[in-house]
């Protein structure tokens, strides 16, 4: 595969479900250069879905703009793909199948569209599973398989919406590591949406703290760690640490209790780490 990143420009930007209601951000400005991982952790409710989904083109900002390479962006495209907590996978058909879908409704004709399926589940470790049905995978498998119809389109930029969140502590860590190893291979652009912290250190290069109503960029942290990453390496938990603070004091000027904020960052976390 030849995938290249993209350099993302935001300025300005601002959503609001309502003409009279109250904004759900505004004035968010936003740079990431060609191939970087970039984490955006945030409680619920501060606005860091909305904007994933915004620079998925899947919804429309009220106010500023937004742009790939210089070209403005206006809506969805083939060239960044997103990843949901659910796969979202069609259940009666095999995994190549639901990996070449995609491929298929762009008019691919079958030797290449076979070449380019085969590549992708290679990548996410699957080609053993090429011909079994999607309902007989486990919860991790089957993310895989969304994983390869994610990357079988050749993106610039994967945007992941907690899509590991549902998975048990093992498998979530697998993939976690297994995306950024390929996204740094591929070279494209990763935006992470997240309110665990341990998984914005071990796959981001930048992780970005929101907070508020509306919601804002508060703080922003360099992850400058090599790869690959353990959970136990000394320098992982010291980042680690440097953001649940951050994250802690965000969360509780903006007023959320701090049992609450302890709750939300931590658990996630303390589950993989009981595990390590």
């Amino acid at each position: 595969m030849s995938i290249r990143g993209v350099n993302i420009s935001i300025k300005g930007l601002g959503y609001r479900y309502s003409s009279r209601g109250n904004p759900t951000f505004s004035n968010l400005m936003l740079e990431s250069p060609r191939g970087e991982a970039l984490a955006i952790i945030g409680r619920s409710g501060c606005g860091k879905s909305t904007l994933l989904h915004i620079i998925a083109g899947l919804n429309r900002p009220t106010e500023g703009t937004m742009h790939f390479d210089d070209k403005k962006i206006e809506g969805p495209s083939s060239r960044w793909v997103m990843m949901f907590q659910a796969p979202h996978l069609f259940p009666w058909m095999k995994v190549s199948q639901n990996v070449g879908v995609g491929l298929g409704f762009a008019g691919w004709p079958e030797k290449e569209k076979a070449e380019r399926v085969a590549e992708a589940l290679k990548l996410v470790e699957l080609s053993d599973y090429a011909d079994t049905n999607v309902q007989d995978l486990s919860g991790g498998q089957q993310q895989r398989v969304a994983l390869a119809r994610s990357l079988v389109m050749e993106p610039e930029l994967l945007l992941l919406d907690e899509p590991f969140s549902a998975l048990d502590a093992f498998t979530r860590a697998s993939l976690q590591r297994d995306v950024r190893s390929i996204a740094k291979r591929l070279g494209f652009n990763l935006i992470i949406v997240t309110h665990d912290i341990d998984e914005a250190v071990l796959m981001a290069d930048r992780a970005l703290i929101m907070a508020g109503a509306p919601g804002k960029i508060v703080h922003e942290f360099a992850v400058n760690l090599t790869d690959p990453r353990q959970r136990q390496d000394p320098a992982v938990q010291s980042m680690r640490a440097r953001l649940m603070d951050a994250f802690h004091t965000a969360a509780q000027v903006a007023g959320a209790p701090a049992e609450e904020v302890a709750e939300e960052a931590g658990a996630e976390s303390s589950s993989v780490s009981q595990h390590a």
